[in-house]
Parts: structure tokens; sequence; C-alpha cells
């Protein structure tokens, strides 16, 4: 069934080409009855002057005597009887150098036919009459003679008729053919529906692409590529909530083993205790459902729409703020080196969560009484600001660095209990944004050393 808005294909493709070659038609057809109107005045005039010609050589050649009329039968001119084929189509008059008529057809009438040398045409109560006066050079005699011009247009209109009757005939047999070539060609738009209506929600394998015309290959491609990306989105999905379901249940089962605790606690100061694990079990459980969400929203995002010009230094500056209290409870000496400002483009929240994340994973992971350094620099002209984050803990060994920036990855022997998602974010967010990032060892701080390059603003 039809939406207000949709329309078929192919009655339009129909409509355009039928449109299209009526109009061309009606050209031709004008064109050729100007051309068949040209060529028939032509003809009968050349008729009319070889006429006239030629009475007028008689007259001359048999001067003593004309006869003064002709023994033809009488047709009243201009009466019209059952059609043109049963009129008198010309007359003429024969005259002397003074005007005296000395012979005519029986429908001529006694006055002059014309008196302007030459053709001429004549519309009258008769009809439309097109004559023609010739004389010899010594001006002893004149020929004037005068056609009906219907017989022109008869002629004309029959001309015409004959040759626009088969394309008026062809015209619907030539919309049954392009109706039929039309279904034809768009055969492979049907089959691709027929294919898609085939298909279930979970196959999204690509559309064959072998025997498909040039025009929709392209087509075909971008669904192909459309496929491939929902095929890749539902597979991380998959993946997605298999992680998270799998990292839930360990701190939900702490929770509740806790709770217990706390309930059949023999004393205030074990149940205080477990009190304590359990906020901090909440903690943890509150900070990963956290970083799920940014992961959730950061997936389907595609480009940044949000993109506003900002300063990296001042949002640096306030996120070392925020983390300084945190950063002073663990000992630890958290310094800031920036420019006065770091112009660039991007998506300011979701830039604060980034070097939220890797100020928050320098400080988990840096032991107490060390060092951490967050720099910021505008860049140059072939390159936008730089964001590096060092610290002085056990940073990453090289052959592990790639695998730290999956997700739920955790890396072994450092004592914390982070759930392997704020490089995951890192990353999902530096990629959106055109950033190269790089692990290495920090060269101050010979700790883990984070760095990155955002594209030139130029």
């Amino acid at each position: 069934m039809r939406g207000p808005n949709r329309f078929s294909l192919r009655r339009r493709l129909l409509a355009l080409l039928l449109s299209g070659t009526a109009a061309f038609w009606v050209l031709v057809a004008g064109l050729s009855y100007f051309n068949a109107h040209h060529e028939v005045d032509e003809l009968f005039d050349v008729q009319m002057a070889q006429l006239g010609h030629t009475l007028l050589a008689l007259a001359l050649s048999d001067a003593d005597g004309p006869e003064p009329d002709m023994a033809w039968p009488h047709m009243g001119r201009g009466h019209r009887r059952h059609g043109l084929s049963e009129e008198p189509r010309m007359m003429f008059q024969l005259r002397d150098g003074q005007g005296r008529l000395l012979l005519r057809t029986p429908n001529a009438p006694e006055t002059p036919l014309t008196g302007r040398e030459g053709f001429s045409e004549v519309r009258d109560a008769s009809g439309h009459w097109r004559y023609f006066l010739i004389h010899d050079p010594d001006n002893r005699f004149q020929v004037q003679i005068g056609e009906d011009h219907a017989v022109r247009d008869e002629l004309i209109q029959k001309t015409v008729a004959q040759f626009m009757l088969p394309i008026l005939l062809g015209l619907p047999l030539l919309g049954l053919w392009v109706w039929h070539a039309i279904g034809r060609g768009l055969a492979p738009l049907s089959g691709i529906r027929e294919e898609l209506d085939r298909r279930g929600p979970d196959h999204l394998a690509s559309l064959p692409a072998e025997a498909i015309p040039e025009e929709i290959a392209p087509l075909v491609a971008t669904l192909n590529r459309l496929l491939g990306e929902i095929e890749q989105t539902l597979e991380s999905e998959r993946c997605f909530t298999a992680d998270a379901a799998h990292e839930l249940r360990t701190p939900l089962a702490a929770l509740q083993t806790q709770l217990h605790v706390a309930q059949r606690a023999r004393d205030e100061e074990e149940r205080e205790h477990a009190l304590n694990q359990m906020r901090e079990g909440l903690k943890r459980t509150s900070r990963l459902v956290e970083q799920m969400l940014h992961l959730a929203r950061l997936d389907p995002e595609r480009s940044l729409p949000q993109s506003a010009p900002l300063d990296l230094a001042e949002l640096a500056r306030d996120v070392c703020a925020e983390l300084g209290a945190h950063a002073l409870d663990k000992g630890l000496d958290l310094t800031l080196e920036a420019e006065e400002s770091a112009p660039m483009a991007g998506a300011q929240d979701w830039l604060r969560v980034l070097v939220r994340n890797l100020v928050d994973n320098a400080i988990r992971y840096t032991p107490t009484g060390g060092q951490i350094m967050l720099a910021v620099s505008p860049g140059s002209a072939t390159a936008g600001p730089i964001l590096h984050v060092g610290d002085s803990g056990p940073g990453i060994p090289p052959e592990m660095r790639d695998a730290a920036l999956r997700r739920f990855h955790r890396l072994d022997g450092t004592g914390q209990s982070g759930h392997g998602l704020g490089l995951s974010i890192v990353a999902r967010i530096a990629e959106l944004h055109g950033a190269v990032l790089s692990l290495e060892r920090d060269p101050h701080l010979h700790g883990l050393g984070v760095t990155l390059v955002f594209p030139s603003q130029a």
C-alpha cells in the first residue's frame, strides 16, 4: 500500500518517456505540415506557371481567330457539391492587351480574375483562391489563371495524415512496450527487495553483487556496507552485554556477601567493617556502571554533532582542580604544565571525560608519594593541541599496551581493582576526535605516559 508521498517509479518513467515521445512527434508533425505546405505550394505554382506559359504560347501562335468560349460543361464558380473531387478546381481567362476578354473557362467570370502580375491570393465569399497573371513582352495577350486553394489544403492534409496515422496508432503499442521494458529493466530492484523480504533480523550477510546492473551497483554496495555496520554494531552490543554481565556479577556477589556478614555480625565492630566493605564495593560498582554508560553512549556515535570551540588548557585545569583533593589524600604530587590557552574544536563534555579518566587512572595506579604530571601545549602549524599525562607508577609493558586499550582488560600485578574500561573510553573519544593516541614510558617520571595529538584546526 502506497503512502501519500510515495509514487510508482515505473509509472513515472512511462509518463516521462511517452510524454517526451509525444512532444517530439507533435514537433515533427508541425515541421512536416509546414514542409508539406511549402512543397505543395511550390509544386502547384510551377504547374500554374507552366499552364500560363502554354496558354500564352498557344494564343500567340493562333492570334487570328480565337474562339470566344470553350465547350466545357458549365459549373458555377465556387459551388461545391459532394466534395473537392467533383468541383472545378481551376479556371482561366485569355484577354488582349486592352483587357478585353477573348476566352475563358465556363466557371470563370467575365470580370478579370486579378490585376496583379505574377502570383496573388484572394479570400472572398467564394473561398480561398490563388491567381497567376502573365502576358507576352508586347502585351498583345495576357493569361489569368485561378486555382481553388482547397485543392492544396486537401493534399497537405492527406499527406500529413498519412504520415501521422502510423505514429498515432503506434503510440499505444509503444506505451505497452515501454511498460514491459521498464518492468524488465527494474527487475533487479525487485530481486533485491525480495531478497531482503526473505531475510530475518539475524540474517545480515551481504547481498550478492554478481549480475547486477551498473546503475544499481552503488546501491547494493551501500546496502552491503550498511548491513556490515549493523552486524558489527550488533556484535559489539552482544559482546558488551556479555562482558558487562560478567563484570557486574562479581561486585554484586561481593555486595551480597558483605550484606550477609553485616546481618550476622556478632558485634558492632564486625558490622561496621562489613558496612565499610559494602561502601567500597558500591563505589567500585558505581564507577563500573558509569564507565559502561559512557561506552554505551560512545558506541553509536559516528561523529560529534555537538563539536564547538573550546580551550583544552582550561579544561585540563578544571579536571586537576576536581581531582586534586583525591591526589592529596593519596600523597601524590599532581602538577599541571599548560600554556595560557590551547584552542581547538571538539565535544567538551567528552573531552572532560577523557582527561578525567587519564588523571584518575594515574592516581589509581601511582604508589603513595609518587608524581603525576599533566601537560598541554597548543601544538604547531601542522598539528593541533597535544595532551600528555605521565606518572611514576609501574607503567605498562610494551607488549601489553595494545591489549590495555581493549574493554574489560585488566593488568595483572598492579594491586588495583579497576575494571579495564578507562583506557578503552579514552581511545574511543580520541578516535571520534581524530586524535592520535600513544602509550609509552614517560621520559621524566618513568611510569606510563599517555600522549594525544589532536588534528590541526587550520
